[in-house]
């Protein structure tokens, strides 16, 4: 084995393994939530993430951007398949060895492909950079995105760009060296002979400039592909990944219905039965069950699936700008709740990083991160889940944290408080004695 195949698996095996032990960390920061079941029909759960997530149905509400993320999506993955021809000449010091597997005409047609994907992503980077820089789309430049998640997104279309232009690099030169004879014919690159061939001929290069330029090329585009992998952690853009677990394990049911605490229920049948008497001791042998906290405060009070959530948001801000209550002025935006919960995670997984466990640090999601003021300026309508390419749902978040502030600290705004005293006096919620209550039927 050859030098540079050792560089090769060394960097491979360190990428590969840099890439495990961030997935590990992710899933065990997740698993700071409490669990949920979400494993029944799940016919239904294939069904929608297949649709949604590998299909991308629902970027469709919005045409251009849809399209052009579709020829990001679909050309980058494809591309990558290339990866499996890069690992094997790498390591063994082949040269296109994808050839000798496919025969020479379907290989042509692979390495076409290839290309043309390649420049349908190259198209849809550049407007995508043009489009969140400068055109100005709301959603796009919202003053929640100032900073590390502009430049995020941007840093990832530079990126993207750049391995598709060493691809092309690559191909270029290897075109003109099959062409002089220097390598054996192998591939189709119809893009490349249109664009960077005539330019790379212009200067007459010779046979060791190119070879040099292909090599670099191929190496630029394994390293960049180990360092996006690798960037992901650090990224919105995590969801390439988490999108298909997050629509699998979506809530399926009917938009609007909420789940009830199995504490809470057993407290009102109790109360509603008539033969049942609230102050009778537990049956001889049963334990007394510990009730547990009222609604989330943290992240350990959420649930896996909401934890799941935060890490997947695409920060595209959908939800925001269907959002009735971000649109008129308030402080919510649905897409800075995921935001904030994922900030909120990271900083117990670096607590748990350094200590070896959780050490309480003073801070909670609720409060420090996540104010009262953006939790009660909710409607709770589910615009922001409807909107959601990837099927996230902050609105459960946010329906926990209210619960919460009802339940454990009595901390609802005097208009809801009222409400509830006069549902619970009166059996309605405005405040007429009951028997007064269907006068309003009487009236002219």
């Amino acid at each position: 084995m050859k030098f540079d195949n050792i560089i090769f698996l060394i960097l491979l095996v360190a990428g590969f393994g840099l890439f495990v032990k961030s997935l590990r960390k992710i899933y065990r920061n997740i698993r700071l939530g409490h669990e949920i079941n979400r494993n029944d029909r799940k016919g239904e759960r294939w069904e929608t993430m297949a649709r949604v997530a590998m299909g991308q149905s629902k970027m469709t509400a919005r045409p251009v951007a849809g399209v052009l993320h579709l020829f990001v999506y679909v050309g980058f993955v494809i591309i990558n398949i290339e990866l499996i021809e890069i690992v094997v000449d790498g390591i063994f010091g082949t040269h296109r060895f994808l050839s000798s597997i496919f025969g020479h005409t379907f290989y042509n047609f692979f390495t076409a492909t290839l290309e043309v994907l390649a420049l349908l992503v190259v198209i849809g980077v550049v407007i995508f950079f043009i489009r969140r820089n400068f055109y100005g789309v709301k959603r796009l430049t919202m003053k929640e995105l100032f900073g590390w998640p502009k430049n995020d997104a941007n840093w990832i279309l530079i990126i993207e760009f750049a391995l598709m232009m060493a691809f092309f690099m690559m191909n270029s030169s290897d075109f003109i060296l099959q062409s002089r004879g220097a390598l054996p014919e192998h591939g189709s690159f119809p893009i490349s002979e249109m664009t960077l061939v005539p330019f790379l001929e212009i200067f007459n290069f010779d046979n060791g400039f190119l070879h040099f330029t292909e090599k670099g090329a191929w190496w630029f585009h394994f390293v960049g592909i180990l360092f996006f992998m690798n960037y992901l952690y650090y990224s919105k853009h995590l969801h390439i990944i988490l999108a298909f677990p997050s629509t699998w394990y979506a809530n399926l049911d009917k938009k609007g219905k909420f789940n009830n605490l199995d504490s809470v229920t057993k407290e009102i049948k109790l109360m509603m039965d008539p033969n049942a008497d609230p102050y009778a001791a537990p049956a001889e042998g049963a334990e007394a069950e510990v009730p547990s906290k009222f609604g989330a405060e943290d992240i350990f009070d959420l649930n896996q699936v909401q934890l799941l959530n935060a890490y997947s948001c695409t920060e595209c801000g959908r939800c925001t700008s269907v959002c009735p209550a971000n649109i008129t002025g308030k402080k919510l935006s649905p897409r800075l709740i995921l935001m904030k919960t994922r900030d909120r995670l990271e900083e117990v997984g670096r607590n748990i990083d350094k200590n070896g466990k959780f050490v309480d640090d003073g801070k909670k999601l609720l409060n420090d991160y996540i104010t009262k003021e953006e939790l009660w300026a909710c409607t709770t309508c589910n615009a922001c889940t409807d909107a959601c390419p990837v099927l996230l749902d902050p609105l459960s978040i946010i329906f926990e944290m209210r619960r919460f502030l009802v339940m454990e600290q009595s901390a609802a705004p005097q208009e809801l408080n009222l409400m509830m005293t006069n549902v619970e006096n009166n059996a309605a919620p405005w405040q007429y004695n009951q028997a007064d209550r269907l006068n309003w039927a009487n009236e002219n």
